[in-house]
């Protein structure tokens, strides 16, 4: 089987999201791991939005991580990460969302840029109430929810699915950021989660990601090939900073 070539930085949860329905599926990429900020003109060709992952499987280019996956699930359809059965299907692709949307404005925008992406990329200060809001009320919000949705033993659906894992990368970032959730608060949730993170294929990322959250974005192809990933010979990287076009 030919790889598949994703575009886009380990330390991202969408990334991550697609690295591991990759690798449940067994199926082979290389990889393009540079930050949206610093992609090229061929880059917003392919992402408009300028936003990461993009999957490049032969002729076709696709972006958003949901819309990826959904892809692998049709092109792949063995083993499944979307239930069967219609109603759980339609609950896995509702927390999906969640995780894309929700879990997505609050750890990546409002923490982790808040922690690390503003003030180490950018050189723009933390908004400390933005933050302080975030901590108290928006976070234990998503932990309060989650904990009603978490299984009580393994699983959603019986074995990995796509919401399982869409919740899960979320928590890497905020780990990253030093958040850790709450276990005798919302210890459903958090066992869960981390029922989730000990996987084989969140294990064989954490490598790259520790890697390159202590490294400058100019230096993370030559950090990662020191670690054997699999680089992808062609880059759509720059070295000229520019923002998305959309903040999620």
């Amino acid at each position: 089987m030919k790889p598949v070539t994703v575009i886009g930085g380990y330390v991202s949860p969408y990334v991550r999201k697609v690295l591991v329905a990759l690798q449940l599926k067994g199926i082979p990429y290389e990889i393009d791991p540079i930050i949206p900020f610093f992609g090229d003109d061929r880059f917003s060709q392919l992402s408009p939005l300028r936003r990461i992952p993009v999957l490049i499987d032969g002729d076709l280019a696709l972006t958003d991580s949901s819309v990826i996956c959904q892809y692998l699930e049709d092109r792949w359809p063995e083993p499944a990460l979307y239930p069967r059965d219609v109603a759980a299907r339609a609950r896995a692709r509702w927390l999906e969302e969640y995780a894309d949307s929700r879990m997505g404005d609050v750890v990546i925008w409002q923490l982790f840029n808040e922690v690390t992406i503003n003030p180490f990329v950018f050189g723009v200060p933390t908004n400390q109430a933005l933050l302080d809001r975030t901590l108290a009320t928006d976070l234990p919000g998503i932990l309060d929810y989650l904990e009603t949705q978490a299984p009580a033993s393994g699983f959603l659906f019986g074995g990995p699915s796509i919401a399982d894992v869409s919740v899960a990368v979320f928590f890497r970032n905020a780990a990253f950021a030093r958040w850790q959730p709450d276990p005798a608060r919302w210890p459903k949730a958090v066992a869960w989660i981390e029922r989730t993170l000990a996987l084989p294929p969140f294990a064989a990322l954490r490598p790259f990601e520790d890697k390159l959250i202590r490294t400058p974005p100019a230096q993370h192809r030559a950090a990662l090939a020191e670690l054997g990933a699999p680089l992808s010979a062609k880059t759509w990287g720059s070295t000229t900073l520019r923002r998305s076009l959309m903040r999620g």
